[in-house]
């Protein structure tokens, strides 16, 4: 199986024929910088997540929700009439996201569909000269993270990443007390994700549900007859459409790391250990995980997963912890019970951080500070680089997210692996290892593949 991976690898050179023949001239619907005119945006994927996105850009001044689309066509109605209830304009709705970046009162597009879609999506819309807001992990693949870059700087779009503490005022108050130097020389950082989760349990194929287009829902991905657990949200626990919880959860925390050790660039060691226990499902990916990340400095970035009863860290379930030569810090992400009691908890993504040292005790905190919502700073953020036409003003550009989810998926080759892998982050490939190397992209199934050429 694997040499056989290996050897596609190297012969194919698949392109995005019959996908997007052409991409479409597009006319802006607004005036460049004009606050009072309209940008449209289509929000992809609407169950869930999705609606959190169309609420909150329903919230920012003159942005007009134009259209939804999910190819589960059950979800359009209840959406659409949220949609009108809260703006009082009614959506266009579709079930093909192709016909989206066909239209030409639709300036850009806010993407929250499985993982193993975000980077077609994402090259798409930048070719058909929309702007991007596309959730984490960007990519499926490092390979796609690169390619997604790419897509944004040869077309000049706008492609935000959706790591909304990049805009959240109490993660950046706690990265301007620890650039000042409150926390002296920064030398780790750890994510957590101790999201316990139960099991899927085994569940058999069946007929594929009415209004549901699963061609669709599978797109690259290998076809497989309908399962409901391969379907709505279940979909994060395979490999063939997620990256389990390292890849869900994960990218937030692991940015927050990234960003404390001040890293714009991968890796050059991973260490990985990990499994599927207690639970007997069709769950395909870890849902206990130990990963070491080493630096070319020397500097390391930590994170844990554990989906499994468990203990706290630091009072932090899930957050992040940064180390260094004056005390240490926990910034929380995520209300997760009672690790949350000291922290003002106005239902946000980031609700505090603190820091200590040792000999001091208590020497910084905002636990009590009223901080703006970050998911609508973040979306705020992306409509007003929109606007000016500025990706170089984002505060989540694709780059960033390239490289932390890139995190992930270094994380998890590793412990799929289960050995020490060396990394060459100039060439974005293994020192040596061709085995490695062919998870660093995946096989397409046409017509859903990725250009070798931008």
């Amino acid at each position: 199986m694997k040499s056989n991976r290996r050897e596609f690898l190297k012969t194919s050179t698949v392109a995005a024929a019959g996908v997007l023949a052409s991409a479409p001239i597009h006319t802006k619907s607004y005036a460049k910088n004009s606050p009072n005119e309209t940008v449209n945006v289509a929000v992809i994927g609407i169950r869930n997540r999705g609606k959190d996105h169309y609420k909150t850009l329903a919230r920012i001044p003159n942005v007009k929700i134009a259209a939804l689309c999910d190819i589960d066509e059950n979800l359009l109605a209840e959406a659409v009439a949220d949609v009108e209830e809260i703006t009082g304009h009614k959506p266009e709705s579709e079930t093909e996201y192709r016909k989206i970046l066909e239209k030409k009162n639709v300036d850009a597009v806010s993407i929250v569909t499985p993982n193993h879609w975000h980077a077609l999506q994402t090259i798409w819309a930048c070719q058909a000269g929309k702007d991007v807001y596309v959730e984490k992990p960007v990519s499926h693949t490092i390979v796609e993270g690169r390619k997604m870059v790419e897509a944004a700087r040869k077309y000049n779009r706008v492609v935000q990443t959706g790591t909304q503490s990049r805009s959240s005022e109490a993660v950046n108050a706690a990265f301007h007390f620890m650039r000042e130097g409150g926390l002296g020389d920064i030398y780790m950082a750890k994510g957590l994700c101790f999201k316990q989760r139960a099991s899927i349990g085994h569940t058999s194929d069946s007929e594929i549900p009415e209004g549901v287009n699963w061609d669709i829902f599978l797109g690259p991905a290998p076809y497989r007859p309908f399962n409901e657990n391969r379907f709505h949200y279940k979909w994060h626990w395979f490999w063939d459409t997620g990256n389990g919880d390292l890849g869900n959860q994960g990218p937030h925390q692991a940015d927050i790391a990234r960003w404390a050790l001040n890293k714009q660039t991968h890796p050059v060691r991973i260490q990985s250990i990990g499994d599927y226990f207690i639970w007997d499902s069709d769950q395909e990916t870890p849902n206990v995980q130990h990963i070491s990340y080493e630096y070319e400095d020397g500097s390391i970035l930590q994170f844990e997963v554990r989906g499994l009863a468990t203990n706290a860290e630091a009072d932090t379930r899930i957050g992040n912890l940064i180390f260094g030569s004056k005390g240490w810090m926990n910034i929380l992400s995520e209300d997760d019970g009672k690790s949350m009691v000291r922290y003002a908890d106005i239902n946000l993504k980031t609700s505090g951080f603190s820091s200590y040292q040792e000999e001091l005790g208590p020497m910084f905190s905002n636990e009590n500070a009223e901080n703006p919502d970050p998911n609508y700073n973040h979306f705020k953020n992306f409509i007003d680089c929109v606007r000016s036409e500025r990706w170089q003003d984002l505060n989540a550009d694709i780059l960033e997210g390239h490289l932390s989810s890139s995190l992930s998926h270094l994380g998890n080759i590793a412990c799929r692996l289960k050995r020490t892998l060396e990394f060459n982050p100039n060439e974005e490939q293994f020192v040596n290892d061709e085995e490695a190397d062919s998870y660093l992209t995946k096989i397409y199934r046409a017509p859903y593949n990725l250009p070798d050429i931008i």
